[in-house]
Parts: C-alpha cells; sequence; structure tokens
C-alpha cells in the first residue's frame, strides 16, 4: 500500500488552508491506481522522473517540470528510479483562474523555492505571509508557458492498432507507408488521420513516444547505448542528438539534474 504524501483531509476536505503541499524523496518507486479528488494538483519533480495516465494522454515528468491536474480528473502515477518530487493541493475555488486543462510546465526556481516553504506548514489555516507565499505558486502556475511532455492517445481503430504496436517495439522503423498497409488503410488515409486525432503528424507522433521513452529508460539508469538500441537509433549520436533537440540536454546531463 502506497504511503499517503499528504494528510488525506488537505486533498479531499474543500476546508483548511486553500494551498497544502508535501515533498517526497524515496529511493523506490511510487505507485498510485486511477484517482480523483476535489483539488486541483500541481506535480513536480526535482530529480528522477514521473509518469501520468490521464484521460487519453500519457504524461511524462522529468526534473524540475511538473503537471497541472484540475479537479476532478482522474489520474494514475508512477514514479522511475529513484525520485525526489513534490504535490501542491490547491482549493477548487481558487482553480477558476488557472488552466482548465491538463498541461506540463517548467517550475521556475521561484516556484521550487515557493513550494519548499509551503511544505513546511502544518496543515492550518494560512496567516498573511503564508497566504502571500501560496498566491507565488498559484501565479506562477497560470503564468507557466506549456511543454510539449504529454503523448495523445488516438481513438480511431486503425491508429490505435498502429501505436500499441509501436508501443511494444519502439524500434520498428517501419515507414508509413508499410504501416498503413498492415493496418488495411491508405498511407494519405493514415496521414490525415493522424494529424486529425493527434495533432501531429505519424513521424512526430513516434519520435514523441521515442523520447518520452528515453526519459523513462534514463531513469532507470540504462546505458545511452542501450537506450538508442532499443528506440531505433542506427547510432548513439542520432539520439543523443534527438534527445537534446527536444529536452535541451543530453542523457548524460539529465541525470545530474538536481534542484538548482
Amino acid at each position: 500500500m502506497t504511503t499517503p504524501l499528504i494528510r488525506p483531509d488537505l486533498v479531499t476536505s474543500p476546508d483548511g488552508p486553500f494551498l497544502a503541499a508535501a515533498e517526497l524523496t524515496q529511493a523506490a518507486p511510487r505507485e498510485m491506481s486511477l484517482h480523483s479528488h476535489a483539488r486541483g494538483q500541481l506535480m513536480g519533480a526535482l530529480s528522477g522522473l514521473m509518469s501520468i495516465g490521464l484521460e487519453s494522454h500519457r504524461w511524462v515528468v522529468p526534473a524540475i517540470h511538473a503537471i497541472w491536474i484540475p479537479p476532478h480528473r482522474a489520474h494514475s502515477v508512477r514514479s522511475f528510479g529513484p525520485f525526489a518530487g513534490w504535490s501542491v493541493f490547491i482549493a477548487e475555488a481558487r482553480c477558476e483562474a488557472l488552466p482548465k486543462e491538463p498541461r506540463a510546465i517548467r517550475a521556475s526556481a521561484l516556484m521550487r523555492e515557493a513550494v519548499h516553504r509551503a511544505a513546511t506548514w502544518p496543515g492550518e489555516p494560512l496567516d498573511a505571509s503564508q497566504a502571500r507565499i501560496a498566491d507565488v505558486i498559484i501565479d506562477e502556475l497560470a503564468a507557466a508557458h506549456e511543454e510539449p511532455l504529454h503523448l495523445p492517445r488516438p481513438a480511431d481503430a486503425a491508429l490505435v492498432k498502429i501505436t500499441d504496436a509501436l508501443g511494444r517495439d519502439l524500434a520498428d522503423n517501419r515507414r508509413l507507408e508499410e504501416w498503413a498497409a498492415w493496418a488495411g488503410v491508405s498511407a494519405r488515409t493514415l496521414s490525415r488521420r493522424f494529424i486529425a486525432d493527434t495533432g501531429l503528424t505519424f513521424a512526430q507522433w513516434r519520435q514523441q513516444a521515442r523520447m518520452l521513452r528515453s526519459l523513462e529508460r534514463v531513469a532507470d539508469g540504462a546505458p545511452v547505448t542501450i537506450i538508442a538500441l532499443e528506440l531505433g537509433y542506427e547510432n548513439i549520436s542520432a539520439f543523443i542528438d534527438v534527445f537534446r533537440r527536444t529536452f535541451g540536454t543530453t542523457p548524460g546531463r539529465y541525470t545530474a539534474m538536481k534542484r538548482v
């Protein structure tokens, strides 16, 4: 059974402080099955990696990033390898000005420091100083730019067949035309449906799937050479180049990212 990160009443009750926070550091993976709550939740990683299942999307949250989950949205959570992170729970009434849809963000240093301070509070009504810090967290969330750290799951049956197959073997380098023939549709139809159903081209969807999987494997401590081969890259340099263009750093430097 997963130990609660924070007092249950600070998650489920509209009473008490309008913002409550907690921090967590652990060596073992953490997993929570599908659940929801009336408060909005902002979940951040300081080191390591989280994967979040949310409706038809899978989100991956690497170090110094966070995901915003609006109130009442069912989600599951899993961490990979040694992990340090935090959660903020915001009363539903204070979520009106916040994004109505889930989003991944890069947590600013100001936000992370404010959360660190809020995590020390005892769960009582906030005094004036605490309320100002809580408002900083909410303001930083409202102003944060969205980061592309999610993978949309298509609804179309042919696309689901293909994406499920790719999910089982991301090293499969078949071209769009070959996948279309395998799924029994024309290449033009497949291309059009991918964009309409996911907002991404087939090539973009596969690269996004590979990059999100690479974060999980990096967090697990897998060697870069193994990851590159598992994801279908012909050589390590090609994989590192795509990783750097996607996440702004190399796999080796990503593993060293700490709370700074």
